[in-house]
């Protein structure tokens, strides 16, 4: 599922200019969806252009392990990227169930179950995005103890962004959930409940880099 911007491409094919654009403007998307998928898919690439930088001569032993992370930083980057744009889908399909007619019983029960399956729509994109995240941390951190010591804190930096995708992602998640009826929000119970756990690691990644540069 993709979301076209205004210029009719996705955010993939969008310049940097044109997304910040679209992300000014009063239009409903891209929003703060959008954002953290791309902080996922920025953490990734990080992720990616780190464990590149470790594929000197000195850096043999550990070549499998690093080419493992390029590939799994590449798919993550790639399906967060994609995450971005249906998350701009599917909030415009919540305010299209919500435009629906509600003038007769009929059409309020078919209202209705749009709305829920909109909603459930809505908060499963930033529910990958969580997942997108907690890999990012979880390959960084893989990364660190081998990675090239000269760009060691764009693994920080991989971390922060994952971290910001994770907790901009809980803020998604819990506002649709907030319109679901409790037994279709249960669902997202395990993944809000994964949230913490991403920030506290990506916290503690971020200052492992900080006692790597200072020490």
């Amino acid at each position: 599922m993709t979301q076209e911007t205004a210029q009719g491409t996705t955010f993939g094919d969008s310049t940097l200019q044109g997304y910040l654009d679209q992300l000014a403007a009063k239009v409903p998307a891209p929003g703060g969806g959008a954002v953290a998928a791309l902080h996922a898919a920025q953490g990734a690439a990080l992720v990616a252009m780190v464990a590149r930088y470790t594929t000197r001569a000195k850096d043999a032993e550990n070549r499998p392990v690093v080419d493992r992370i390029i590939v799994a930083a590449d798919t993550a980057r790639d399906r967060a990227l994609a995450l971005a744009d249906a998350d701009a889908a599917a909030f415009t399909a919540v305010g299209n169930a919500y435009k629906l007619a509600k003038e007769t019983d009929a059409q309020q029960a078919a209202r209705g179950e749009a709305i829920t399956a909109a909603l459930l729509g809505a908060a499963r994109v930033p529910a990958a995005v969580v997942a997108a995240a907690d890999e990012v941390v979880s390959l960084a951190t893989e990364l660190l103890p081998i990675g090239n010591p000269n760009v060691v804190t764009d693994i920080g930096a991989a971390a922060d962004a994952a971290r910001a995708a994770a907790a901009s992602s809980q803020l998604n998640i819990a506002i649709n959930v907030a319109s679901l009826d409790a037994g279709a929000g249960a669902e997202f119970a395990p993944v809000l409940a994964q949230i913490d756990e991403v920030i506290a690691r990506a916290d503690a990644l971020h200052n492992d880099v900080v006692l790597a540069i200072t020490k």
